[in-house]
């Protein structure tokens, strides 16, 4: 993948470097290319790409725009070597987890938001609805010792999913509840 994307950005680069020196007169390069004599296709096709960046060109100009192709294809190669550096660090290295950890899960909320009437909102026993109503603590029903409850679901919705575990798990909760009360009242 690397390969095909620097050999893609290198044709183009060469490419250009070739549509630059055709026709341009030389003032010197390898293979013994004489001054004044127009650089040709058939020319730079007898020669290795990369020597195409020795040839010295008679106009000042175009000798810059070559010098800054070949800064610009050393850049491209140092970058892409880089790249290909760091995913091959990626890949050996491995996650810097504590031991016993086997996977590191980040969540970022992005907004905190308070429920309104036709919120939808979802359990994690497959139960879901939309908020009809939010009511004052005071208009809650409640238990016999006065406390009121958080949340009150549609009766119906819990045998027709047969999810007993939410009822087991209430049931649950409610209790330890209770006894984390007891245990307040007896310190």
């Amino acid at each position: 993948d690397f390969s095909d994307q620097q050999r893609i950005l290198e044709d183009d680069l060469y490419q250009r470097v070739r549509s630059m020196l055709i026709g341009q007169s030389a003032a010197g390069g390898p293979k013994r290319l004489k001054a004044a004599t127009p650089v040709t296709a058939e020319y730079l096709d007898e020669l290795p790409r990369e020597e195409w960046f020795q040839i010295r060109l008679q106009d000042e100009d175009a000798n810059g725009q070559l010098e800054q192709a070949a800064e610009r294809l050393q850049a491209q190669r140092k970058a892409f070597e880089k790249r290909l550096e760091d995913k091959k660090a990626k890949i050996t290295q491995g996650d810097d987890l504590a031991p016993g950890v086997l996977k590191m899960v980040k969540v970022y909320l992005a907004v905190k938001r308070r429920v309104q009437p036709g919120d939808k909102m979802a359990g994690r026993h497959g139960n879901k609805g939309v908020i009809s109503t939010i009511v004052p603590v005071e208009d809650m029903p409640y238990l016999e010792d006065g406390t009121p409850v958080d949340i009150v679901l549609n009766p119906l919705g819990v045998p027709s999913r047969m999810n007993v575990g939410q009822v087991l798990e209430t049931h649950l909760g409610w209790a330890a509840k209770g006894i984390g009360l007891k245990i307040g009242r007896m310190l």
